[in-house]
């Protein structure tokens, strides 16, 4: 499968404060055995979500057991108390948000690692042994496109639902999400899942944003965008397949997204607060009209363009 990115967007996560990784360095001594590391996860934030999925498609209860946090931060930094400790064991003097997701080792109490992306990879590749691949060989580049666009959507749609800036880079924004849709609709007519006959961390990663698209982002945007972001029958008729897997729909938090404060984002590294939304909104129709008269705007100075 050949994806491409939306370029325009570049990623603004900031660096996991821990990235440790598990049976690829001997000086840390993170040697793959069962039992001896714990995650610590919050279903309601995307990257938790994404472990929790993969941890149960691998089938690893008990193997590595999970704690699971209240999707609502008790602390006024968006962090989590429980995980107060762990952070101060890894960082002297450590004065950051204590978030999640988190796998820790139980042997030293310290923290392994905060970076969902290697956490998915750790655990498929030291305890995933007998079960099918989430991590095919030779589908690198094909899973990593995947997770390129996948971040692409979540940003563009971000972007497309703000109240901050100007119409032009909302409607832009929005264009480029939905090409990516389109992208994905196509490719999708008559395949069950994304680049294998089997679910991988590819299908994983982008049911995770779907998810986030459809309870997240969608309450942002206006009426008309939600009808055309609905208009890709076939790719949310593939979210709704998995969706019914156990694996996957069972940790689905409805609920958890709309308990957080207001300005948390359950989604990005470690749900950290963000300053996108603010809470007086235009007018739907307002919005509306104005996408419509730039998007006319911009068909009609890309034909002018193309006439001289």
């Amino acid at each position: 499968m050949t994806v491409t990115p939306l370029a325009a967007h570049t990623t603004d996560r900031p660096a996991p404060a821990f990235r440790g990784r598990i049976g690829r360095d001997a000086r840390s001594g993170h040697y793959a055995v069962p039992r001896r590391y714990r995650l610590h996860l919050a279903a309601a934030c995307a990257d938790g979500l994404r472990i929790a999925v993969v941890h149960s498609l691998l089938g690893l209860d008990d193997i590595c057991p999970v704690t699971l946090l209240d999707p609502v931060p008790d602390c006024p930094d968006g962090g989590h108390a429980a995980l107060r400790p762990l952070y101060e064991a890894g960082a002297h003097r450590y004065t950051g948000a204590a978030v999640a997701p988190v796998l820790s080792d139980d042997w030293s109490g310290r923290i392994v690692s905060t970076h969902a992306t290697d956490i998915t990879r750790d655990l498929a590749r030291h305890f995933g042994g007998g079960r099918p691949a989430l991590y095919p060989c030779g589908a690198e580049s094909e899973t990593e496109a995947v997770e390129r666009m996948s971040r692409g959507i979540a940003q563009a749609a971000q972007q497309a639902g703000s109240t901050g800036g100007d119409d032009t880079d909302r409607v832009d924004a929005l264009e480029q999400l939905l090409d990516s849709l389109g992208s994905l609709e196509r490719w999708l007519v008559d395949r069950e899942f994304l680049i294998r006959d089997h679910i991988t961390a590819a299908d994983v990663e982008l049911w995770v944003t779907l998810v986030q698209l459809d309870t997240v982002h969608r309450h942002h945007l206006d009426a008309a965008a939600v009808q055309r972001i609905a208009g890709h029958p076939t790719l949310w008729a593939y979210a709704r397949r998995l969706t019914a897997h156990p694996a996957l729909g069972t940790h689905l938090d409805l609920d958890g997204p709309r308990r957080r404060p207001a300005g948390t984002a359950p989604g990005g590294h470690g749900c950290r607060r963000v300053a996108h939304h603010d809470h007086h909104p235009r007018p739907p129709g307002e919005r509306v009209r104005s996408y419509e008269l730039l998007a006319q705007e911009r068909r009609r100075r890309g034909h002018s363009s193309q006439s001289s």
